[in-house]
């Protein structure tokens, strides 16, 4: 079997946001290939996103993609996360959805990555009516193109409390709207991610893999998968246990985190995304040779 298949029972692909290996497609694909993997989650490109390239950079990124028989498991838009306050309009938002439609057309895909808006000093009333109410425009305009938003436990109202991630589901009540759940953002964050997954898990349709250790100053180290205080073993178990098939997507933050501003993107990006590469696929040969 290609190593890409090598995942516990009942697992999608695995998948890697490619910027986190390499700033080109080129750099990207190479990544993917040295670990056997035929699945992406598109970003940025050359340090542009998606949403932004120009036509032609984006026509020539899919005919690359199809011809390597690359799959793309999922888009990570910018849509509500860290770089846009609730306080802001949510024109920006609507354009990238916009041409994010348009774009998941042509590549074959349907699920794009949103967060739920930081806030900005409103009260925390006003700051749950936007978002929800933000979230529910989104969906709608995405269910009408087509595409399933799936909101991440990161930056947003409902980024790291279980109990507001399921009252957006409720509140938006949508198809179009699912939920992604990233296994390391309990580390910088601040909560037990297998403890959350076990709330949202019956709602979740992509996974984000990371891995990270809080240091003695509160700031956050990431590490191989499987390496830190994560709970990755354990979240891919609880996944497995509630049928979870979507892919695998690794994001190992090693090289490249766009939140803090850090994209050193040479060689050592390459190698380190390919060595955490690696480290997921240990772990899920290991999660397969036990009881799920």
């Amino acid at each position: 079997m290609p190593p890409h298949h090598l995942t516990a029972p009942g697992f999608g692909p695995l998948a890697g946001i490619g910027d986190e290996a390499a700033p080109g497609a080129d750099g990207q694909l190479a990544a993917l290939r040295r670990l056997g993997w035929t699945a992406i989650e598109l970003r940025d490109v050359d340090g542009t996103a998606l949403a932004d390239l120009a036509p032609a950079a984006f026509g020539a990124l899919a005919r690359r993609l199809a011809d390597g028989g690359v799959t793309v498991a999922a888009v990570a838009s910018r849509i509500g996360n860290w770089s846009r306050p609730v306080t802001g309009g949510i024109g920006p938002d609507l354009a990238e959805l916009d041409v994010l439609a348009e774009r998941c057309a042509v590549l074959g895909c349907r699920l794009v990555r949103i967060m739920s808006y930081p806030n900005d000093g409103l009260p925390e009333r006003e700051w749950a009516d936007r978002a929800l109410a933000r979230t529910a425009v989104l969906a709608d305009r995405a269910a009408r193109a087509g595409l399933v938003l799936v909101h991440e436990n990161c930056a947003g109202w409902a980024g790291d409390r279980a109990d507001r991630a399921l009252r957006l589901l409720r509140a938006v009540d949508s198809p179009a709207l699912r939920l992604l759940f990233d296994i390391g953002n309990g580390v910088p964050h601040g909560y037990d991610a297998p403890v959350m997954l076990r709330d949202l898990a019956p709602y979740v349709e992509h996974v984000h893999v990371k891995d990270a250790v809080r240091l003695a100053d509160g700031s956050t180290a990431y590490t191989l998968p499987g390496e830190g205080d994560a709970g990755v073993a354990e979240c891919l178990r609880i996944l497995a246990a509630h049928g979870y098939s979507g892919a695998l997507s690794l994001e190992p933050h090693l090289a490249v985190r766009p939140h803090e501003g850090l994209t050193r993107a040479g060689t050592d990006a390459a190698d380190l995304f390919v060595r955490a590469g690696q480290a997921l696929v240990a772990l899920l040969k290991d999660l397969s040779g036990g009881p799920a």
